[in-house]
């Protein structure tokens, strides 16, 4: 039976596996619910943002930790504003999923896990969008994802 060669196999891993992160990123407080090694690994990974990462998911849980049982989305007061489009919680949401996206495959599944969780109370909490209007497209082209076609307030 013929066998891998060592270099075939280590291609195979990912950047991380079976290594630690550096011990600066298990000095750092842990992210929202995740354990400490994925923590760092999200510090490492993300470098700066990570304090980014943690604004976020507080922000999203604190909007899914509202009173009341339908939640609607509030589109932010003064759009040209960088710190009021932080109360659409879509806008936050799309941020999420944007950092998401830069992760390694390991660390991509420990946040995967959270926000699995935290979108099935979200999708459970508000209502679809009813209006007929076709389904919008983002700046790439792509369709909306489904947390931009939820019911907004005043609609």
């Amino acid at each position: 039976m013929p066998r891998n060669r060592p270099g075939a196999l280590r291609a195979r891993r990912g950047p991380f596996d079976g290594r630690r992160p550096p011990a600066w990123t298990r000095e750092l407080p842990p992210l929202d619910r995740l354990s400490p090694a994925a923590s760092a690994l999200i510090h490492h990974v993300l470098r700066g943002r990570a304090p980014d990462l943690a604004v976020r998911l507080a922000l999203y849980r604190a909007f899914l930790d509202r009173p009341g049982g339908r939640l609607l989305l509030v589109r932010p007061t003064v759009p040209a504003c960088p710190g009021c489009a932080l109360d659409d919680i879509a806008a936050v949401r799309d941020e999420l999923a944007d950092l998401y996206r830069g992760l390694t495959p390991e660390a991509r599944s420990a946040l995967g896990r959270v926000l699995r969780t935290l979108d099935a109370e979200f999708r459970r909490r508000t209502l679809p969008d009813p209006a007929p209007v076709p389904v919008g497209r983002d700046r790439s082209g792509r369709p909306l994802p489904w947390w931009r076609r939820r019911l907004y307030e005043g609609t």
